[in-house]
């Protein structure tokens, strides 16, 4: 078992969870892991297990203590400015507007509303919460990385199709129109641009989605607390390789023009000095 800590998780989160993950410091891609697993069909094949949602899928129907359904406990005026963006791309567009978040935090969607920033973690779950006041159910969706960090996506389905919200410092980790017939072919769009600063390319694994209406006794949406909540729940949480062995193997690094491009924009942090 492997147990490091990263930037955004407390080493007692990572310690007290046995995370079994190896991530690179210096490389923050992004904070999180996912939750719990909705119901799913798993239809495998030799080598990859494909994801889509069943007929007999359905919400998990916990009724929170504070949070109405209709306003999710929002005051009108958060509610106006999280409708006003209308739908997922809307909602990718107020990501991308705001400053990558470096701190080592782990804000509601409440806070990261009135603070105007956030990281991958808290972009992810700031996204899924906006999805869901706009009609969406609040999913995520979690990628594992060899010697790297992993990312975490907010995604929505359209007319069958699987398209994704994302905060990333990265260029290519972000957005995603929904064109993609299942999460294994949504997950793969990532791979080609995840890489660390070796120029490996080291996107492994995706995980089943997860809704984080499990979490409405917890008011993740408005509370004022940090959500760390939500990534101790998902340490266990089943993920799928999108690749063999041997494939990985033959994995090329990316080249430095790709890899500039990825930089693009990057936030980093001032220096001590």
């Amino acid at each position: 078992m492997r147990v490091e800590t990263r930037p955004g998780i407390p080493a007692a989160v990572a310690a007290d969870s046995m995370a079994p993950y190896v991530l690179l410091a210096s490389h923050s891609r992004c904070t999180s892991l996912m939750s719990a697993a909705i119901p799913l069909g798993l239809h495998a094949s030799s080598d990859c297990v494909s994801l889509r949602y069943t007929s007999e899928y359905k919400e998990q129907t916990n009724s929170p203590a504070t949070m109405k359904p209709d306003t999710f406990g929002f005051t009108a005026s958060e509610l106006r400015k999280l409708r006003s963006m209308k739908d997922p791309h809307g909602i990718q567009q107020f990501l991308d507007d705001a400053p990558y978040h470096l701190a080592d935090t782990a804000w509601s969607p409440r806070r990261v509303l009135a603070e105007q920033t956030a990281h991958c973690l808290e972009g992810a779950i700031f996204a899924a919460a906006a999805l869901r006041v706009n009609g969406y159910p609040p999913l995520l969706l979690d990628f594992e990385a060899e010697r790297d960090t992993d990312h975490v996506i907010a995604v929505f389905r359209e007319k069958g199709c699987w398209g994704a919200v994302a905060k990333s410092n990265y260029t290519g980790c972000r957005w995603r129109e929904p064109i993609y017939r299942s999460l294994r072919e949504l997950a793969l769009s990532y791979f080609n641009v995840y890489c660390n600063l070796r120029r490996e390319r080291t996107l492994r694994r995706f995980s089943v989605p997860v809704n984080l209406k499990r979490f409405d006794r917890q008011n993740w949406m408005i509370t004022d607390k940090p959500v760390w909540f939500i990534v101790y729940h998902l340490f266990d949480v089943k993920h799928y390789s999108l690749m063999t062995r041997a494939q990985e193997k033959r994995l090329h690094p990316v080249d430095e023009r790709l890899f500039q491009a990825e930089c693009l924009g990057k936030a980093f942090k001032a220096s001590s000095k």
